[in-house]
């Protein structure tokens, strides 16, 4: 079984950002993460992405706001982001609060600067396989690793755990492209372990902590595992039970340790592709 580690990809990623900056002529791309509260998963993705930009020599302001703001207050706050000719790329942690339009946000952020592919216009783009649009990163990051992995896409039956406009569908499409023969699991769905053994990809992001065991893959799969979970003890863990399933997969991904460290390349490398669609 070969353990596909995150590194080595997000490693190749960084590579071909630093070659194609060039490109850009002396600009230095500039990010802005935008983040409503203290949660601390938001925190630690804001920590990562802030590392990975400075890594890359871009420039990356937080913008930082009590949970209490207001609506309307959050929404002008968005809107002069939005607007700024020195921002190239915007990434809005989410979920926000409740009592914040999330909704306006998506109808309302420059598709160039849409990073993580939340806007209807990107989306649209994903599911009609236009290349010029912004897909969410943690989909382009799986794959990322199956390309880096070298997994022949074509004519392959990829099974999805989780149907998510984050992670899912978009993975759905983004395969399909590949000419993949894409299968979606869900909770509603009769016999799952039965669907996922028929796979030859197996794409879990069902964000149940160690769901996926050794009935749910079958001999020699390649499986990536997506979720990000805390156990019962508090240790991070995916939505696949690594020890039960690494003696039948022939490459499993890892957490942490595996697409999650890929996800803040794709950020950067998006950012690159806003930077060029707007100086261009």
């Amino acid at each position: 079984m070969q353990e596909l580690r995150g590194i080595n990809v997000a490693n190749a990623i960084n590579e071909k950002i630093l070659e194609d900056v060039k490109g850009l002529k002396g600009a230095i791309p500039h990010l802005a993460i935008i983040r409503v509260g203290e949660r601390p998963d938001d925190m630690s993705y804001e920590r990562g992405a802030t590392k990975k930009m400075d890594k890359l020599g871009f420039r990356v302001t937080s913008f930082v706001y009590p949970n209490e703001i207001t609506n309307e207050e959050f929404q002008k706050e968005f809107d002069k982001i939005n607007e700024d000719e020195d921002i190239d790329g915007i990434l809005l942690l989410r979920p926000l609060p409740k009592h914040l339009d999330e909704k306006a946000i998506e109808n309302k952020i420059n598709q160039m600067k849409d990073l993580d592919g939340i806007s209807p216009a990107n989306l649209a783009k994903v599911f009609a396989g236009d290349d010029t649009g912004m897909a969410p990163c943690t989909a382009e990051a799986v794959v990322e690793m199956l390309d880096f992995a070298g997994v022949d896409l074509k004519g392959k039956k990829v099974t999805i755990i989780g149907r998510s406009l984050v992670i899912g569908k978009p993975v759905a499409m983004l395969l399909l492209k590949k000419n993949a023969t894409i299968t979606m699991t869900h909770t509603k769905t009769v016999d799952m372990p039965k669907t996922c053994r028929d796979a030859e990809v197996l794409v879990a992001a069902a964000g149940v902590a160690r769901m996926v065991d050794e009935s749910y893959v079958g001999d020699g799969a390649v499986v990536i595992d997506v979720g990000i979970n805390v156990d019962s003890e508090g240790n991070l863990c995916g939505d696949v039970d690594f020890d039960k399933v690494k003696e039948k997969a022939s490459i499993l991904t890892p957490v942490p340790g595996g697409v999650g460290s890929v996800t803040t390349s794709v950020l950067a490398k998006h950012l690159l592709k806003g930077a060029f669609l707007r100086r261009g």
